[in-house]
């Protein structure tokens, strides 16, 4: 049998990660599938996780961290939020049980930025944040979670002083399928050109209230000038990121680097573009800061 001290869960609404950890925090096996909040809003968040227990062989008794949109209110159980500014040792205090289970399930909560002016929400970046910052003394930082709704979030002496939201990934998505530009992606698959996409995300940063014609220009660009579909797909995506940094390094420009929360592609096209713009960056892998989020929240709880 394993040395799991407890079982650590990010779940997201279209996603699903378990990793069994042991008492130092290093994870010793780990699960995906695609049972996220959707899938399990149907099939019962109780059964899918008892499934991935099952097939890790975990001990009956073993506890369980989650984080994500299990706490959402569509989930499994509404873990609420913290109010921003959120020291981010209050996520730790914000846990929520479930109760009627054999074994001792904790949820984590998110954090609500109630600003009339600028109302947010936040649910699983949170323990990215934890894992990423939680044990430094850091004065300030200023936090990039990329995704489907990218994530700033301004940090100061360990508190989550503002945040805001980024549809970028979903645009990108609803875009190029849903609209006239997809014509141009045809045959792209999931190819983008590097120089397309850093001249775009210069153009994008550097004339934001273009945006609305930036894009279209794909399309006209395509019809009188020839062009590739991996051009195009570049053009799209760096236009979005563009704007999404114009947005994010609005107020200043850090004083040091970035923190770059991602990984993948994501973090890949990310990169390339904060380089393009030559803005500095420090690169934290996201499957890294959230399971030490976790980690950092279970050893918290059960003083392990």
């Amino acid at each position: 049998m394993n040395q799991a001290a407890y079982a650590a869960v990010d779940w997201g609404t279209s996603s699903f990660r378990l990793w069994l950890v042991d008492r130092s925090g290093q994870p010793l096996t780990e699960r995906r599938s695609d049972e996220g909040m959707t899938v399990a809003a149907k099939s019962g968040f109780s059964a899918v996780l008892q499934s991935h227990l099952a097939a890790v062989d975990a001990a009956p008794d073993l506890p369980v961290i989650i984080c994500g949109m299990a706490g959402a209110r569509q989930g499994w159980v509404e873990a609420g939020y913290v109010d921003a500014p959120a020291p981010l040792d209050a996520i730790l205090a914000g846990a929520v049980s479930v109760s009627g289970q054999s074994r001792d399930i904790r949820i984590l909560p998110g954090i609500a930025q109630r600003d009339t002016s600028a109302p947010d929400v936040m649910r699983g970046e949170e323990t990215q944040l934890l894992g990423a910052l939680g044990n430094e003394a850091v004065s300030e930082a200023l936090v990039c979670m990329p995704g489907t709704h990218s994530k700033w979030a301004e940090v100061r002496s360990g508190t989550v002083a503002r945040f805001a939201t980024f549809m970028t990934g979903e645009l990108f998505s609803a875009i190029s399928r849903e609209t006239i530009l997809s014509h141009a992606l045809t045959g792209a698959e999931a190819t983008e050109d590097r120089g397309a996409f850093q001249d775009a995300v210069v153009a994008a940063f550097k004339a934001p209230a273009f945006a609305a014609n930036l894009l279209f220009r794909v399309r006209s660009r395509q019809l009188l000038f020839g062009g590739t579909p991996a051009e195009a797909r570049g053009t799209i995506s760096g236009t979005l990121i563009g704007l999404e940094l114009a947005a994010g390094l609005a107020k200043h420009m850090p004083r040091g680097s970035v923190t770059l929360v991602a990984s993948g592609r994501l973090a890949a096209f990310y990169r390339l573009a904060f380089d393009t713009l030559s803005v500095a960056v420090q690169p934290i892998d996201a499957d890294e800061a959230v399971l030490a989020g976790l980690s950092r929240a279970a050893s918290a709880i059960w003083k392990r």
